[in-house]
């Protein structure tokens, strides 16, 4: 590998060399082979609305393109079925027995805060419980090697007055949501541009207002007040290129954290109405599942859902125009299932592909409709065209990949592996000999696959339901339909000793599953 990897940087070298020079202002640790990083983490996409992942009612050919033209992975996970844990693990390399945000946190002992007006008028309430300002996320590793560090979207791991920003935690550069709960409008009265408030063309529609009584659901006008003015996808997305622009001359690292196709159901009326000819008349969704209401709820799904596609193919149009595609290497994936609120239709599109969509097997829940994410990555004269591969992967081997990708040295406390070998088509690729996930909401759950072997433990926090033991054989049943944990005793008492060898007991009480807390235990009868 260390051969390859070295023949790899000399012909990066000369081709970078080739085309433009260092400039002097160049930080001395930047060498001329890096790589730019773009990372577009898509927010509650499931595995399967993508084309290449065999979707057929919703049109996605510029990130199908992104396949074609590298590597599809079809067993990529997330490290936890919800936003903010799985966007901690994919910064910090840590798998969810480890981290220190393992579900969501509003942090609410601050006050009202799903009051959106309220926060509005106090940005104290905004954001969630923050990382604590010791946590090492790559993109500060990349920013002391020299490269531009950039983002936009969702953020999620700590509020406004702390610490715990993007700017503070290793990027040069933020504009977007610092908050999960303001994100839960496309139409914001503000976002965040680095460390200040920049107020929008929006008027204040707080989230789940439900649909005008008394109105006409088949009217047009009805839904007005749900879409404003400021579209703040439109607005991520030009920040996010002058950002490129302003930093083409040397290496960058951008993560592009969309906050689309999440709830609410918004989107640009083009694609909204081209997908109305598609689909034709439906029922209008009032409200009743929270967010908002939409006239044409499959049509504003799939609308969203392209607007991001054409979005990807703008900017690889505009890598190519820039001379910066080459250089460049572009990973796409979800930060976890599909939802099942709002209005969405997960049942429709076939969202999850064989592992269902239905509640209980989506957003939320450690079976693989909430866990696994599509990843397609692509690098020019590098990754092979066409290619996929199985290799079993998580959000948490991001960090060793990239910082293997320019030789820097991967922290002991991550539980990452590097899948570059994967990427480059080399054939000594490390493989993990277990996933782990410990999720503490929807009633408790743990989940461990080990090569073909997944067991799930459901309930584990939940008073009213007795805890479950599932054991699945993934490749006989990706579905997760015939638990067969009675006839491998051998496979659970593994599982547990994996538990207890890698659990810590969460640092946030909120975090905790007492049942757990000492260890997996190996059988419903343990726990009387």
């Amino acid at each position: 590998m260390q051969h390859s990897k070295s023949t790899l940087i000399i012909l990066l070298s000369f081709l970078v060399f080739s085309c433009k020079t260092k400039p002097e202002a160049e930080k001395e640790n930047v060498t001329v082979q890096s790589p730019n990083i773009i990372y577009i983490l898509a927010d509650d996409l499931g595995y399967g609305e993508l084309g290449i992942y065999g979707q057929e009612k919703i049109e996605t050919p510029n990130i199908d393109a992104l396949a074609q033209n590298g590597m599809l992975f079809t067993q990529h996970y997330t490290g936890a079925p919800v936003c903010a844990p799985a966007r901690y693990m994919l910064m910090t390399g840590k798998h969810a027995g480890h981290a220190y945000i393992r579900g969501n946190d509003e942090w609410r002992e601050r006050g009202d805060v799903w009051d959106y007006k309220a926060a509005i008028l106090d940005s104290t309430l905004e954001g969630q419980r923050p990382i604590p300002s010791s946590t090492v996320l790559f993109p500060q590793l990349l920013k002391n090697q020299g490269y531009a560090t950039g983002m936009v979207g969702k953020w999620g791991l700590g509020a406004p007055h702390t610490d715990a920003i993007p700017t503070k935690m290793g990027f040069d550069f933020f504009y977007g949501y610092n908050c999960q709960r303001q994100a839960h409008t496309y139409y914001p009265v503000h976002l965040y541009k680095n460390e200040n408030r920049v107020h929008l063309n929006n008027d204040t529609i707080p989230p789940s207002k439900k649909f005008p009584k008394g109105a006409d659901p088949n009217d047009p006008e009805s839904y007005r007040e749900y879409n404003l003015n400021d579209y703040t996808p439109d607005l991520m997305f030009d920040e996010m290129l002058g950002f490129i622009s302003e930093n083409k001359e040397n290496p960058f690292f951008f993560y592009w954290a969309s906050p689309i196709p999440h709830n609410p159901i918004q989107a640009p009326q083009k694609w909204v109405d081209y997908y109305k000819g598609k689909f034709g008349e439906e029922e209008p969704y009032l409200g009743g599942a929270g967010y908002y209401p939409h006239q044409n709820p499959k049509a504003g799904y799939a609308a969203m859902i392209s607007y991001l596609d054409e979005n990807v193919g703008k900017l690889v149009d505009y890598l190519k125009k820039n001379g910066l595609y080459e250089n460049t290497i572009i990973m796409f994936t979800s930060d976890n299932g599909v939802t099942f609120s709002g209005g969405t239709d997960g049942e429709f599109f076939n969202s999850s592909g064989v592992f269902g969509e239905e509640y209980g097997r989506g957003k939320g829940f450690v079976y693989e409709g909430g866990i696994r994410v599509p990843m397609i990555a692509t690098w020019p004269n590098h990754i092979k065209p066409g290619s996929k591969t199985d290799h079993i992967s998580a959000h948490y081997d991001v960090m060793a990949t990239l910082l293997d990708l320019n030789n820097i040295d991967n922290p002991e406390q991550t539980d990452g592996i590097s899948f570059l070998p994967t990427l480059l088509g080399e054939q000594d690729q490390a493989q993990h000999d277990f996933l782990f996930w410990e999720y503490p909401e929807y009633g408790g759950q743990v989940a461990i696959r080990m090569g073909d072997w997944k067991v799930v433990r459901q309930n584990l926090k939940n008073p009213k339901k007795e805890s479950t033991l599932e054991l699945y054989n993934l490749v006989k049943d990706p579905a997760e339909q015939n638990n067969v944990a009675d006839e491998h005793p051998e496979i659970i008492a593994n599982a547990a000793k994996i538990f207890a060898e890698e659990h810590n007991n969460a640092e946030v009480e909120r975090f905790r599953i007492p049942i757990v807390e000492n260890g997996l235990l190996s059988s419903k009868q343990n726990e009387e």
